[in-house]
């Protein structure tokens, strides 16, 4: 198929590179940015076509702007009447739904969001990790976006596009909050006297075991430490040493982990005694 780029970012460029490699042919590319422009062309050469040229002969469009001006992008086309009957407008935000490209509810176009569930630093790596990325979709024409997904080398997943924010949150606590919780565990190797970048070192091994374990055997058996195997005694040390500012987020996290610790007890034939899941549960709160 035909496809055009409006915002030559990252995740424009690679998407770009990755259908031209499936055999779709690129007609045009887009940006405000001179400098994204001629990054881009850096991967792609591309002579630069005006708008009212190539966007009539494109079957996708990718609207690959920031999040907050996808909305934007829209309704200028719309007002401009740049677009072709049955064109397919995407967008790959995780947070807002394809029907945020709908400016006018009769123009004959469809709208899909295939957002790619992976942090990209840049151009390089978004082209090396799109194949095996999973990509979250939704729209009026998944169907497309399933087989898009599928040619980029992705494995896709059809989202209910009213729950669209929850499936970003959790990408978001996923991805962006793991940063933030190992920043909380720096901090405490701090205080025990190790230095910060001591500390990321030693962490690191610890969390990719942690992320193998999730890998391997999944939810909750990855599950190790204290809240696991029951230990009140070394949640109680941990409380009594714990900086003011961690304190409500170790419990808050621990209140969680004490779900996941029950399943797996329970997926195990076992059990916490009940004096124990109650101290736990009083630690924590």
């Amino acid at each position: 198929m035909n496809f055009g780029i409006i915002g030559a970012g990252i995740v424009g460029t690679a998407i770009a590179i990755r259908l031209r490699e499936a055999g779709h042919n690129l007609i045009g590319v887009h940006s405000r940015s001179q400098r994204s422009y001629e990054r881009f062309c850096t991967y792609l050469h591309w002579e630069k076509r005006p708008l009212e040229e190539w966007i009539p002969e494109a079957d996708l469009l990718f609207i690959t702007t920031q999040d907050g001006s996808i909305r934007t992008a829209a309704e200028e086309l719309t007002q401009g009447k740049l677009y072709k009957e049955g064109q397919i407008w995407i967008h790959c935000s995780g947070s807002v739904s394809s029907r945020v490209m709908q400016v006018d509810k009769d123009l004959p176009i469809h709208y899909l969001s295939l957002h790619p569930l992976q942090a990209f630093a840049g151009i390089d790596q978004a082209v090396e990790l799109i194949p095996g990325t999973h990509f979250g979709i939704e729209g009026d024409a998944d169907e497309i976006g399933f087989e898009i997904v599928t040619q980029l080398g992705g494995i896709p997943h059809r989202l209910d596009p009213q729950q669209k924010p929850l499936y970003h949150a959790g990408a978001v606590v996923a991805s962006n909050y793991l940063v933030t919780l190992v920043s909380l565990a720096v901090q405490l190797f701090e205080e025990a006297g190790i230095t910060k970048q001591e500390a990321l070192e030693s962490l690191l091994p610890l969390m990719k075991g942690a992320l193998q374990n999730l890998e391997n055997v999944g939810l909750p058996q990855a599950l190790t430490g204290p809240i696991a195997r029951g230990d009140v005694d070394v949640i109680r040390g941990h409380l009594e040493h714990m900086p003011v500012k961690i304190d409500p987020v170790y419990r808050a996290l621990g209140l969680y982990t004490l779900d996941i610790g029950q399943k797996k007890m329970e997926f195990n034939g076992g059990a916490y005694s009940k004096e124990v899941w109650e101290e736990m549960n009083r630690l924590m709160k």
